[in-house]
């Protein structure tokens, strides 16, 4: 066989597997969605790291858990858990420098609390409301002022 069928060959092969790649990650988002409480959720790996270090995910509410899946894997199972109860809204700010170009279009920049540091994560307008709705959100009979007096 010439060169030229060999590199012919080659590329075939790559986009053969470029476009299976493309289509399992199809396929993981919608598996990932089926249960509905999705949206387009980024988050900063490395906080103390100016406009550094975010990367491109997706969230999903499991109950009283937010799972973070990163987008361009075909690991099924989440990358970052937290509990409802262990986050805290400590606010939010418009991207700037470096970070408008990392995170979605029009997505904020929300800062949490948590046992294990501060998180920063990126969503649009719409998915904040639903997830200050679900932080907010606590089963009949929860301990309300617990946050408050510290136990």
């Amino acid at each position: 066989m010439a060169w030229w069928e060999w590199l012919l060959d080659i590329a075939g092969v790559t986009l053969l597997l470029v476009v299976v790649y493309g289509v399992a990650l199809v396929v993981r988002r919608r598996v990932l969605a089926r249960h509905g409480g999705t949206f387009e959720l980024s988050h900063r790996l490395r906080p103390d790291v100016p406009d550094q270090g975010w990367v491109l995910g997706l969230g999903r509410y499991s109950g009283e858990r937010l799972e973070w899946f990163r987008v361009f894997t075909l690991d099924p199972r989440p990358r970052r858990v937290w509990l409802r109860e262990a986050l805290t809204y400590d606010g939010r700010r418009e991207p700037v420098g470096a970070e408008q170009a990392s995170l979605y279009p029009d997505h904020l920049v929300i800062r949490c609390g948590s046992p294990d540091g501060p998180v920063e994560l990126a969503m649009s307008p719409a998915s904040l409301t639903g997830f200050q709705s679900w932080l907010e959100a606590k089963p009949p009979g929860a301990d309300w002022d617990r946050r408050a007096t510290g136990a």
